[in-house]
């Protein structure tokens, strides 16, 4: 079984930043891919970025690339996601997730073990 638990959201401007990590305990996550996903209210889960945490391979959803940087700490066994230049429709609660996958994948589906999810806020 595999822990996750998910920090750093919070209230932040439109243009602002944060930085959300996910702690993963019960076992090492080197072999997982490590996904973040948004859910806003009323709407359907979605796939943000995902990792590789062996080699590295990113992936992104076309409305955070260029903004969005995921990134890794295999020795803490913790993925980050940086958001910057945030936008009102980033507001949503985000959600780590580990995939025991060779490749990314992008559907929910996909992923076995989630956190419980941050809060983000974008005002405008």
């Amino acid at each position: 079984q595999v822990q996750l638990v998910e920090s750093g959201g919070g209230l932040v401007q439109a243009g602002g930043s944060l930085r959300l990590s996910c702690a993963a305990s019960g076992r090492t996550v080197n072999n997982y891919v490590m996904g973040w996903f948004r859910q806003a209210s009323g709407e359907e889960r979605e796939f943000v970025a995902a990792m590789r945490m062996s080699g590295g391979t990113t992936r992104y959803v076309d409305s955070v690339k260029g903004r969005f940087t995921i990134s890794r700490d295999n020795a803490k066994n913790t993925v980050y996601l940086q958001m910057s230049s945030l936008k009102a429709e980033d507001t949503a609660v985000y959600y780590c997730a580990a995939a025991l996958r060779p490749a990314i994948l992008l559907s929910p589906a996909n992923y076995n073990y989630w956190g419980q999810g941050t809060q983000v806020t974008v005002s405008s």
